[in-house]
C-alpha cells in the first residue's frame, strides 16, 4: 500500500488533465463535445496505449536492476526505452496529422471530423512530453521515489485547470476556443517533463544513471542491445492495447442498441469502472516494482509472499467497493443524471458491475505480477483470448439474441466473463505456479549478461585507446630518431 497510494494519486491526477479538457470543450457545443470525445478516444487507442505498453517493459527490468550490483543498468535501460518510444512516435504523429481523411472514411460528420483532427494535430505537440513523462516516472519509481511524481502533478494539475479556463473561456487576449484545450494539456505535459528533469538533475542519486557519452552510445543504441527491450515492450503493447481496444469495441456495440438511455447508462458505468480500476492498476504497478526489487536482491521468499499479499489486498479493496455499489445501487446514478430511466437501468446492472470489480481488480494486479516476471507475452495472450474469443462475442450474443434480450446488461456479463478468465489464469500463473527462486536466477542472469556486454565494450574501447596511444608513441619516436 505504501507504493500503491502515490501511484494511485498520480494516475487519477494525470487522468484529470484529460477530463478537464473534455469538460472545458463540452460547454462550447454538442459538436465540439462529440469531436473531443472522438479525438480523445483516437489519442488513447492509437497513441497513449502504445506508448504505455512499450514503457511497461521497464516494470520488468528497472526494479530488479536497481537492487542488483549493477544499478547503472537502470539508466542504460531507461535510455534505450526512450529511443524506442521516440521512434514509435513517428507513425503515431503521421497518423494524427492525417486524421481528418481517416475519420471521414469512417463516416463521421464532416464538422466533427474536422474538429477531432484539429484536436489530434495539437496533441501532436504534447505527445513527446507525455512519452518522456511515462518513461521518467518509471525511472524514479523503481528507486522507491514514488511520491516525487505525485508531488509534481499535484502542482501541475491546478495549473492545467487554469490554462484550460484561460485558453478556452478566458479573456479575449488569451481565448482560443476549441484548440485551447489540447494546447493546455500539451503545456501541462511539458511542465511535468521540466519538473522531472529539474528533480532528476539536482536531487536524484546518480548511481542509477548511465553516463551518456560518445563512447557509451554503442552500448545504448546498438540493435543487439535494443532487441530484448523492444520485444518485451512489444508484448507489453499487446497486453495494453488488447484491453483498451476491447472497451472501445464494447462502446461501439452499445451505441447500436439505439437508445439514449442505454448510451447514458453505459457512460455512467464506464466512468465508474474507470475510476475504480485506478486502484487495482496502481497495486499492479506497485507489485511489479516491489517484486522486481526483491528479485534483484535474490530474496525469492519475500517476492512470493509479496505476490500473494498484493492479490489478497486487491481482493479485499474490490470487495469493499462492490459492497458500496450494491448498498447505493438505487441512488448511485443520480450523481451523474436525473433521468429515472437511466437511474433504473444503471441500478439493474450494478450487481453485475459489483461482481466485475472483484475480477477486474484481480486481473489488473496479476497483470503487474506477470510484468515483474517478464511474462508480458502471456499477459497479452490472456487478454486477447479473454476479450476477443470469449467475453465480447458472448456479450454481443447476450445483448442481441432473441432468446436472451439482455441488451446492455448482456455486454457487461460478457466483460465480466472475460475478466473471470483473466483473473483465474492470472492467479494461477502469478501466485500458484511460479518458482520464485528460478525467477530470481533469471533476473541475476539478465543483469550478468548485460554487465558482461558492458565489460566487453569497455575492453574493446580500452584496447583501441591503447593501440592509438602506441601508434602515436611510435610515430613520435620515429620523428626524434630522424631528427638526430
Amino acid at each position: 500500500m505504501k507504493y500503491a497510494v502515490p501511484i494511485f494519486g498520480i494516475n487519477i491526477l494525470e487522468y484529470s488533465l484529460v477530463v478537464v479538457s473534455v469538460l472545458s470543450i463540452g460547454h462550447i457545443s454538442t459538436t465540439a463535445l462529440a469531436a473531443i470525445t472522438i479525438g480523445e478516444m483516437s489519442v488513447n487507442v492509437t497513441g497513449l496505449s502504445i506508448i504505455m505498453g512499450f514503457a511497461s517493459a521497464l516494470d520488468t527490468v528497472l526494479p530488479s536492476a536497481w537492487t542488483s550490483d549493477r544499478p547503472e543498468l537502470v539508466g542504460l535501460w531507461t535510455q534505450r526505452m526512450m529511443l524506442i518510444v521516440t521512434l514509435t512516435l513517428l507513425p503515431i504523429i503521421t497518423l494524427w496529422l492525417n486524421a481528418e481523411a481517416v475519420l471521414l472514411k469512417l463516416n463521421q460528420e464532416p464538422e466533427v471530423a474536422r474538429l477531432a483532427a484539429l484536436y489530434l494535430r495539437w496533441m501532436c505537440v504534447g505527445i513527446p512530453a507525455f512519452t518522456f513523462n511515462c518513461v521518467s516516472r518509471r525511472y524514479l519509481q523503481c528507486q522507491g521515489l514514488f511520491s516525487v511524481p505525485t508531488r509534481i502533478i499535484i502542482v501541475v494539475a491546478p495549473i492545467n485547470v487554469l490554462l484550460n479556463y484561460m485558453l478556452v473561456w478566458g479573456p479575449s487576449a488569451t481565448r482560443l476556443g476549441f484548440i485551447g484545450a489540447p494546447i493546455a494539456t500539451s503545456i501541462s505535459y511539458y511542465l511535468l517533463s521540466l519538473s522531472y528533469i529539474i528533480y532528476g538533475v539536482f536531487w536524484v542519486d546518480r548511481k542509477a544513471w548511465y553516463p551518456l557519452t560518445i563512447s557509451n552510445l554503442q552500448g545504448v543504441f546498438g540493435w543487439r542491445n535494443l532487441g530484448f527491450l523492444f520485444k518485451l515492450g512489444l508484448a507489453g503493447v499487446g497486453q495494453t492495447v488488447s484491453e483498451w481496444w476491447a472497451w472501445d469495441i464494447v462502446a461501439l456495440v452499445a451505441s447500436q442498441l439505439g437508445s439514449d438511455v442505454v448510451l447514458a447508462s453505459q457512460s455512467i458505468l464506464v466512468v465508474t469502472s474507470s475510476i475504480t480500476w485506478q486502484g487495482p492498476f496502481a497495486l499492479g504497478i506497485a507489485a511489479s516494482i516491489r517484486i522486481g526489487n526483491l528479485l534483484g536482491e535474490r530474496d525469492s521468499l519475500r517476492a512470493g509472499a509479496a505476490a500473494k499479499g498484493v492479490v489478497a489486498v486487491g481482493f479485499a479493496i474490490a470487495g469493499l467497493m462492490s459492497i458500496l455499489l450494491l448498498a447505493f445501487r438505487n441512488s448511485f446514478a443520480y450523481l451523474f443524471n436525473n433521468d429515472p430511466e437511466v437511474v433504473s437501468t444503471v441500478a439493474s446492472i450494478i450487481p453485475i458491475l459489483a461482481a466485475f470489480q472483484i475480477f477486474d481488480a484481480t486481473a489488473g494486479i496479476t497483470s503487474g505480477i506477470l510484468r515483474a516476471r517478464s511474462k508480458q507475452v502471456l499477459g497479452a495472450v490472456l487478454n486477447i483470448s479473454a476479450y476477443y474469443v470469449f467475453g465480447i462475442p458472448f456479450g454481443i450474443y447476450l445483448a442481441f439474441s432473441s432468446s436472451t434480450h439482455l441488451g446492455l446488461a448482456g455486454l457487461w456479463v460478457g466483460l465480466t466473463v472475460a475478466l473471470v478468465y483473466c483473473a483465474g489464469f492470472g492467479v494461477a500463473m502469478s501466485v500458484w505456479t511460479p518458482d520464485w527462486e528460478k525467477e530470481a536466477e533469471k533476473v541475476e542472469k539478465r543483469v550478468e549478461r548485460e554487465g558482461e556486454r558492458e565489460r566487453e565494450r569497455e575492453e574493446r574501447e580500452g584496447n583501441m585507446s591503447r593501440a592509438h596511444s602506441d601508434t602515436i608513441s611510435v610515430e613520435s619516436d620515429e620523428g626524434r630518431n630522424s631528427q638526430s
